[in-house]
């Protein structure tokens, strides 16, 4: 038994003819006969009886007809649900990112995305990239904002920015009036960094080992306005992306570009590789790649 035996027979039962139900599914009188009769041999019960022109249910076509009716009904709404999500109409995005990259890049694209497709739900979660990447990777995320590189025989990745880490110092610090510092000259200096769950924090570690030093952090956050703020106060000093820079107040802050070596800030939007994905989340990596295709 299939949908369409169901569906042939409560045609039959609605119009009480088999001529008319051929009509009304545009197929032959014939194959409607067919199929009830393949129906009624597959349960073992008489369904239908024909009483001259007329035709009746019988019992037990009553009681199929009362069940089938629900059947197809849950069909039904499956079907138009499933086309739904094809279509776009409907369905959830599970997006995890670092707070300071949502702010910087993503409010108006959701927004419009959100125009084009009211019914997708798009649940945000703000975690460090480290966090991000093992999300997508588990499936508690379908797509993730990280910090590159990243685990290529595990994600599909697309680029969108790609910048570098500025030296940020109060106005009064020995370095601020420079063009350009090396990450070397910074090997007595106290920094102020972002969380262990930021992929930053291994990464700025890391180049100052390459340096020949360790760092001397002083304080960590997760929030880069309160890093910077502690800079103006003369806390420390910090390196941060070239997004976040722009948003500082130059009058309390100095932003020096960092050199010998640069140290790259190139993010991308990661999902998994393999695995099944949503049609909505499909469309949304789609959008963005659309999106950010002319950001440097």
């Amino acid at each position: 038994m299939d949908i369409r035996h169901l569906q042939y027979f409560m045609e039959v039962a609605r119009r009480q003819s088999f001529t008319k139900a051929a009509q009304a599914l545009y197929v032959t009188q014939p194959t409607v006969s067919k199929m009830i009769k393949n129906l009624e041999d597959e349960l073992g019960f008489v369904l239908i009886e024909r009483v001259g022109k007329r035709i009746a249910l019988t019992d037990a076509g009553s009681i199929l007809y009362a069940q089938a009716k629900q059947i197809v009904s849950s069909f039904d709404l499956v079907t138009s649900r499933l086309t739904d999500l094809m279509e776009l109409k409907t369905g959830r995005i599970r997006i995890g990112m670092p707070p300071m990259i949502g702010v910087s890049f993503f409010p108006k694209m959701i927004g419009k995305f959100r125009e084009q497709y009211p019914k997708i739900s798009i649940q945000l979660f703000e975690h460090g990239a480290k966090k991000v990447e093992a999300d997508v990777e588990t499936g508690e995320l379908d797509i993730g904002v990280v910090l590159l590189p990243t685990k290529e025989e595990l994600f599909e990745s697309f680029c969108f920015v790609r910048q570098q880490l500025m030296l940020v110092t109060p106005p009064d610090h020995r370095l601020a009036d420079r063009s350009e510092a090396a990450l070397g000259e910074l090997k007595d200096e106290s920094f102020l960094f972002f969380h262990e769950d930021f992929a930053l924090h291994d990464r700025i570690i890391a180049e100052c080992e390459r340096q020949g030093f360790e760092p001397d952090i002083v304080y960590k956050s997760s929030q880069w306005d309160f890093i910077s703020e502690m800079v103006a106060a003369g806390l420390g000093i910090a390196l941060l992306p070239e997004v976040i820079c722009n948003e500082l107040d130059k009058q309390r802050l100095r932003v020096i570009p960092l050199n010998k070596p640069v140290i790259p800030w190139h993010l991308a939007i990661i999902w998994r590789r393999n695995s099944y994905l949503s049609f909505a989340a499909r469309e949304w990596i789609a959008f963005a790649q659309k999106t950010f295709q002319h950001i440097p």
